[in-house]
C-alpha cells in the first residue's frame, strides 16, 4: 500500500527523511479522527433531520479527510504511471458517493486511513529497534585536553581524542583502551551479553556497557562513523533490499489492479446492459467488488515479517545486507566453513623453530626468526601474524626486504640481504620441481600430524632468481611451525545445525590434510578438503550446490572473499570494526560466536513461514470476500471491515518476528 512505503521508509537514513515521516503520520492519525468525527457529525445531523447542506458539509469533510493521503498517493502513482491500491479505494468511495451512499464511503476511507496509519505506526517499529540502538550512546563525552577533563557534546569528540569512560557508563565511541582494566558488555553490537574482560591496547565500540572498571579509551572513529552508526546504516539499507517474494508481488500489484478496475467496470456494464439488471444495485456491487478485490493484505505480508526479522537480526548480532540474504538463508541444504578464523580462533601462535644444521653457517634460531617474519610482515593471514608476533616478543630486529610478491595459496617472495627467499608450504617449491630434504621433510610432516602448521624458508643468492640454483650460502634454511587452536563453541555451533536438518558440513581450507583432518574431528563436520587454493575453494562450493542443494559459506571475510561471494549466502564472522568484514558477506556476525548461525538460520526459516502464512491469508479472504460479492450481496460496511482486518492481521503476524531472540 502506497500510503504505508513500508519498504521505502526504512530505508531513509538522514534525519530531514525521518522527521518527514513522524510528521505524516502525525497529520494522519489527525486526518483519520477528523474523518470519524465527521461520520458521527453527518449521522447525527440526519438523525436530527438539519439542513441538507450541512450534512453534505459534514459528508465531504469525512471524505477530504479520510482521502487526502490516498488521493496524493494515487496521483504520484499515476505520474509514474502506475495503478495501486489506493487508487482503487478512491474510486470505490467516490462510487459509493454517486449513488448516494455517502456513509458507507466514508467508512471506508475511514477504515483505510486508519489501517495505513496503523500500519505505519507498526511497520516503524522495526526501524526503531534498530534506530534505539543508537541512542544507547551517551550526549556527552568526557575528553581529556590539556591534561584535564572535560566533559563536551559526543559530536565534538575527534579521532585521538582518549575520553574517560567510568564504571557504568556508555562507551561513546570506537576506540583503543590506552589505560584501565574492566569488564564490558558488547550486547548491541554482537548480540552476546556475557561482559569481556579488557585491558590496554584491546578496541572497544560505541555503545557498549562499561562494566566495574574505570578506562581511558583513544578513539579511533568519529561518533557518526563509529560501529554502531554503521550498523544502523547498514540495516536501513538492507530493509530496502527486497527480498524476492516481495519484488514478485510488487510487480504484480500494478497488473493486479489494472485487472481489477477494468473488471468492475464489466461487472457494471455487462449485468446492467445485457441482462437488465438494475444499475443501482449493480453499482453497488461493483463497489464493493473494488473494495474487497484490493490486495493490500497481500501487498504488506511480506516486508512485515522481512523487515522485522531484519531487525530482530541485528538486535541479536547478525546482520542481514537484504531481504533476499534472509529468505535464501531459509533453503540452505549445506553449510561450508573456512577453518583458519572462522572454526578455529584464527590466532595461531609459534611452537616451533627448525633450523637446517646440515648448512655450512646454520642461522640462529633468532635470525631465522626475523627473516621469516620480515618477509611476512607484509600478510595479512593468520599465520603470518603470529610469526610477526612472536618476533616482536622476543624484541627482535626484523631486516628490511624488498621487491615482496605474495603467492596465493603458496607463499612469498623477497629480496633479503641480497638473496631471494622463499617462505611457504610444500605447493610452493612442488610447482618449480624442488623436494624438500628428507630430514627437513620428516620433521615437517610430524610436527604437521600434530596439527600445526609449517612453513619452509629457502633462500638463493639475488642474481640466480629461480629455485634450485644454489650456492654455497643458499639453500633450505629450515621450518617454522604455528598451532591454531579450536572455537569452543565450534562443536556445538555444528551439531546444532544437524538438529535443524542441515544436509552436510564441510570444511574448505587450504591447509595441509593433516592439520585439517585434526580440525575437522574435533569440530564434527561431516567431512573436510584441504590445499585448496581460493579457485578450488569456489570449484568446490559450486560441485556441492550442484549434488546437494544450496550452500552457505562461512569465513571470516578476509581472505574467503571469492568464496563467500560464489556461495548461494556467503556469510562473514567477526565484524565489529572490521570494515572489509561488514562489505565483503550477504549476511555478517558481528561477533565469534559459531552458535549464531544455528540462529540465524531459525530465524529466516520462521520469517519465511510467516510470509507463506501471510500470503496465503491474503489470497484466502481475497477468494473468500470476491465469492460473497458475485453469490450475494455483501455489504460495503463487511466488506471494508474484512478487507482492512486482514491488512492488519498480517502486519500484526509479521511483527511477531522482532520478539525472536538467541536462545
Amino acid at each position: 500500500m502506497s500510503t504505508v512505503s513500508p519498504v521505502e521508509a526504512p530505508a531513509r537514513s538522514q534525519a530531514p527523511d525521518r522527521d518527514a515521516d513522524s510528521l505524516r503520520r502525525r497529520w494522519e492519525l489527525t486526518f483519520t479522527a477528523i474523518t470519524l468525527a465527521c461520520i458521527f457529525l453527518s449521522l447525527g445531523a440526519e438523525r436530527l433531520e438539519l439542513a441538507t447542506p450541512l450534512i453534505l458539509l459534514f459528508n465531504v469533510s469525512a471524505y477530504a479527510a479520510g482521502g487526502w493521503f490516498g488521493l496524493l498517493d494515487t496521483l504520484g502513482d499515476l505520474r509514474n504511471r502506475k495503478l495501486g491500491v489506493d487508487f482503487l479505494m478512491i474510486i470505490a468511495a467516490v462510487g459509493a458517493a454517486s449513488i448516494d451512499q455517502w456513509h458507507e464511503g466514508a467508512t471506508l476511507l475511514f477504515l483505510f486511513s486508519l489501517s495505513n496509519t496503523l500500519q505505519t505506526y507498526a511497520m516503524g517499529r522495526s526501524r526503531r529497534a534498530i534506530e534505539g540502538l543508537l541512542k544507547l550512546r551517551p550526549k556527552d563525552a568526557n575528553v581529556l585536553r590539556d591534561g584535564k577533563e572535560q566533559k563536551v557534546p559526543l559530536e565534538s569528540v575527534q579521532v585521538g581524542d582518549v575520553v574517560v569512560v567510568r564504571p557504568g557508563e556508555m562507551t561513546p565511541t570506537d576506540g583503543k583502551i590506552r589505560a584501565g582494566l574492566s569488564d564490558i558488555n558488547e550486547a548491541s553490537i554482537t548480540g552476546e551479553s556475557k561482559p569481556i574482560d579488557k585491558g590496554p591496547g584491546d578496541k572497544v565500540f560505541a555503545g557498549t556497557l562499561n562494566g566495574a572498571g574505570s578506562l581511558e579509551i583513544e578513539t579511533q572513529r568519529a561518533p557518526e562513523d563509529s560501529t554502531l552508526a554503521r550498523i544502523v546504516k547498514l540495516v536501513e539499507s538492507a530493509q530496502g533490499e527486497k527480498a524476492r517474494t516481495q519484488r514478485f508481488l510488487d510487480d504484480v500489484e500494478g497488473y493486479y489492479a489494472w485487472t481489477v478496475a477494468v473488471g468492475t467496470v464489466f461487472f457494471i456494464l455487462v449485468p446492467w446492459l445485457v441482462f437488465s439488471a438494475d444499475f443501482t444495485t449493480t453499482f453497488y456491487r461493483a463497489m464493493v467488488l473494488l473494495v474487497v478485490a484490493s490486495p493490500c493484505a497481500l501487498v504488506i505480508s511480506t516486508p512485515a515479517a522481512i523487515l522485522s526479522a531484519i531487525a530482530a537480526a541485528a538486535r541479536n548480532g547478525v546482520l542481514f545486507k537484504g531481504g533476499i540474504h534472509l529468505e535464501n538463508l531459509a533453503e540452505i541444504k549445506v553449510v561450508a566453513f573456512d577453518k583458519t578464523g572462522t572454526l578455529t580462533t584464527g590466532v595461531p601462535k609459534l611452537t616451533d623453530i627448525v633450523v637446517n644444521t646440515d648448512l655450512a653457517e646454520s642461522p640462529a634460531e633468532d635470525t631465522l626468526l626475523a627473516w621469516a617474519a620480515a618477509m611476512e610482515s607484509k600478510s595479512e593471514h593468520s599465520i603470518a601474524k603470529a610469526i610477526v608476533r612472536a618476533a616482536e616478543e622476543r624484541g627482535l630486529v626484523l631486516p628490511e626486504v624488498h621487491k615482496f610478491i605474495s603467492l596465493p595459496g603458496r607463499g612469498v617472495q623477497v629480496t633479503l640481504d641480497n638473496f631471494l627467499v622463499w617462505i611457504g608450504g610444500e605447493r610452493l617449491f612442488e610447482e618449480h620441481g624442488e623436494r624438500i630434504p628428507a630430514h627437513l621433510l620428516e620433521t615437517k610432516q610430524r610436527l604437521e600430524k600434530e596439527g600445526k602448521s609449517v612453513l619452509v624458508l629457502h633462500r638463493e643468492l639475488g642474481r640466480t632468481g629461480n629455485i634450485g640454483q644454489h650456492e654455497e650460502d643458499g639453500g633450505w634454511l629450515g621450518l617454522v611451525a604455528v598451532a591454531d587452536t579450536m572455537r569452543p563453541q565450534a562443536p556445538e555451533a555444528i551439531a546444532a545445525l544437524k538438529r535443524l536438518g542441515i544436509v552436510r558440513t564441510v570444511m574448505l581450507t587450504g591447509d595441509n590434510p593433516s592439520v585439517a583432518e585434526t580440525v575437522a574431528k574435533a569440530a564434527g563436520v561431516d567431512e573436510f578438503h584441504a590445499a585448496l587454493l581460493p579457485e578450488e575453494k569456489v570449484e568446490m562450493l559450486h560441485r556441492l550446490q550442484k549434488n546437494l542443494g544450496n550452500v552457505l559459506m562461512v569465513g571470516d571475510g578476509v581472505n574467503d572473499a571469492p568464496a563467500l561471494a560464489h556461495a548461494a549466502v556467503g556469510m562473514a564472522m567477526g565484524g565489529a570494526g572490521t570494515d572489509v568484514t561488514l562489505e565483503s558477506a550477504d549476511v555478517v556476525l558481528m561477533g565469534d560466536d559459531l552458535r549464531k548461525i544455528a540462529f540465524a538460520v531459525r530465524l529466516s526459516r520462521r520469517a519465511n513461514t510467516i510470509v507463506r502464512m501471510n500470503v496465503a491469508f491474503s489470497l484466502a479472504v481475497i477468494a473468500f470476500l470476491v465469492a460473497g460479492t458475485f453469490l450475494f450481496t455483501l455489504p460495503m460496511p463487511l466488506g471494508v471491515i474484512g478487507h482492512e482486518g486482514s491488512t492488519l492481521i498480517v502486519v500484526a503476524n509479521g511483527l511477531r518476528m522482532l520478539a525472536m531472540r538467541d536462545r
